[in-house]
């Protein structure tokens, strides 16, 4: 069977337990092992689709068409792993669950409670089968949360059912620097295991976040209040980068911790692909200056996923990135006049389409390498029927109901896949020979993953073409464009689809290594 780790955390939130859970299965795959992670949210809301990225950060999207949490995206990029619906697990899809397996009569009239039917319900998630050696559980939000506890009530249950020794529980807390008395505080550290403990739950390893290395001593006093050895006490050290975080906990025998715990050999890891990324932070590169036209920039994580994608193609590059947030809303030419590559990203919404569209047509008339993704698709083929077709009243009818609809809502699709309204998930995608997509991924078939209500209007695609923007991309039964191009430009090209969802430190993506090869050259 396979054997579970459980990575929760206190004190505070974000302190990491998304790419600390990825950077231990990242040391148990360099060993050798399979890995599987899944992210068991407590809030009610049944899946993060309706959430504003403006409060939660963006929405991952599975290739089955799952809105997830943007941790499964940390841990497809680290793990090379395909996630599906069954590793995003919210505390609304739990409550979902159970209330309409209540309707249905399933409980047999019983008392429905917490204990044992939602508990239950929990560990059926947890025990989705995967065939991996290891499966990694991260449970959301902080221990005291009150919404948490029904979850990790379960994770104790699921422990000794099938055995502590196939259940390890890691813990992540912060011991706080203060400047003015110099002191590392471990109370907070102290407190949070304690909140744990009162759950039932024994850490039985602790990932000290700190922005400097525990010394012996303060390890030493750590492990003596939260029961548990001094070695099993691990500085989860800041580091200006997340990949640096596998090697961080390599250094510190983190492995071989683990291999005590569930009875594996000792073993040295092969963890030559992530430091060939921090060799790439260490060295002295060009900068590429990309101008990303956005609207969601109040919240750092609501462009995860672009972000990461961009910073894996400035390694397939070797240029240094640097990310220009401009914002949509008031975006002027001025704002681009430094920048290398020009890149409009999805959206909802018409607060700052303007913006998108004039920083399309910038890119279009300055032949500044332009990738669009989603609705940066939409907003170049709107540029281009408007200012080169002369067609003043086009646009998209999410923006306007009296227009010309060359962007429309979805029309005689394979609802397949969708959720609600939105087209969900990977799609294939058929690339004409001949073009920008065809030289960029080497394939005339490919999937990628879509996150979208309105598309290309099919009947528009004679006059764009005739008049020089191609439809180099279109689903196989050719109702919906897929990819466009500018053929005469020297780097203008776009996706309906998030390439970004894909895309891994290692390999980078076909379209975000083009886009940053062609702004290098610029």
């Amino acid at each position: 069977m396979s054997k579970y780790i459980f990575v929760t955390g206190g004190v505070v939130s974000s302190l990491g337990k998304g790419v600390s859970a990825a950077s231990l299965g990242a040391l148990l795959q360099s060993r050798g092992y399979s890995v599987h992670v899944r992210k068991f949210d407590p809030y009610l809301n049944v899946d993060p689709g309706t959430m504003s990225p403006l409060q939660h950060g963006e929405v991952y999207v599975t290739d089955d068409g799952f809105e997830t949490d943007l941790d499964l995206g940390y841990y497809e990029r680290f793990l090379g792993i395909k996630l599906t619906k069954n590793d995003s697990v919210s505390g609304g899809r739990i409550y979902w669950e159970v209330l309409n397996a209540e309707r249905r009569g399933d409980y047999l009239g019983a008392t429905v409670q917490m204990i044992p039917h939602v508990t239950n319900k929990i560990k059926e998630h947890i025990a989705v089968p995967t065939n991996t050696d290891f499966v990694i559980c991260e449970i959301g939000g902080t221990v005291g949360d009150i919404e948490g506890k029904v979850f990790l009530e379960s994770a104790r249950q699921f422990a000794n059912e099938v055995g502590r020794r196939n259940v390890m529980f890691a813990h992540l807390t912060l011991a706080p620097y203060l400047e003015q008395s110099g002191e590392l505080k471990t109370k907070p550290t102290q407190m949070s295991v304690r909140r744990l403990l009162e759950n039932g739950i024994q850490a039985d390893i602790l990932f000290v976040r700190s922005p400097r290395m525990l010394l012996p001593d303060e390890k030493v006093k750590i492990g003596m209040f939260c029961n548990l050895p001094a070695k099993n006490v691990i500085t989860s050290l800041d580091v200006d980068n997340i990949y640096k975080v596998p090697l961080v906990y390599d250094s510190q025998d983190v492995f071989n911790i683990m291999a005590a715990h569930f009875g594996l050999p000792e073993a040295a890891g092969d963890m030559s692909k992530i430091k060939k990324i921090e060799q790439h932070l260490n060295a002295d590169l060009p900068v590429c200056t990309i101008g990303v036209v956005g609207k969601y920039f109040d919240v750092s994580d609501a462009y995860k996923s672009l972000n990461e994608a961009l910073f894996h193609a400035s390694i397939q590059n070797n240029v240094r990135l640097k990310i220009k947030k401009i914002d949509a809303e008031k975006f002027t030419p001025e704002d681009c006049s430094d920048v290398d590559g020009i890149l409009v990203p999805g959206g909802f919404g018409v607060r700052g389409v303007d913006g998108k569209i004039a920083a399309a047509t910038y890119a279009r008339e300055n032949n500044i390498p332009y990738m669009g993704i989603c609705l940066g698709m939409q907003v170049a083929v709107i540029d281009f029927m408007r200012n080169v077709v002369g067609d003043k009243e086009a646009n998209s009818t999410e923006f306007s109901k009296n227009c010309t609809p060359v962007i429309d809502i979805m029309r005689d699709c394979d609802q397949e896949n969708m959720g609600g309204t939105l087209r969900l998930g990977a799609y294939p995608c058929v690339i004409k020979p001949g073009t920008l997509a065809e030289k960029i991924y080497g394939s005339n078939n490919i999937s990628e993953r879509h996150r979208h209500r309105y598309e290309l209007n099919i009947e528009y695609k004679d006059v764009l073409e005739k008049n020089g923007m191609i439809i180099s991309g279109i689903s196989p039964d050719g109702k919906l464009p897929e990819m466009v191009e500018i053929p005469s430009h020297k780097f203008f090209i776009a996706g309906q689809f998030h390439p970004e969802f894909q895309s891994n430190p290692f390999t980078g993506h076909p379209m975000f290594n083009a886009f940053v090869a062609a702004a290098k050259e610029k």
